[in-house]
């Protein structure tokens, strides 16, 4: 979304009110969990919806 968009990290960091580090996470997939009101603020600026950032992954433990 970010190339699409034609914005930086730091822009978007900006934007949303995160800090770069965790946009860093976020865009690795290496988030352990996300507020709903940052995911709000990321499609705002980002002008998408929820599941064009999100990814379902089975977790390593098992669960369903």
């Amino acid at each position: 979304m970010l190339a699409k968009r034609k914005m930086s990290v730091t822009e978007l960091a900006e934007r949303v009110g995160i800090t770069i580090a965790n946009i860093s996470i976020l865009k690795n997939g290496k988030a352990k969990a996300l507020k709903i009101s940052t995911l709000t603020k990321l499609c705002e600026v980002l002008d998408c919806q929820p599941g064009d950032l999100l990814e379902f992954r089975k977790g390593d433990k098992g669960e369903a």
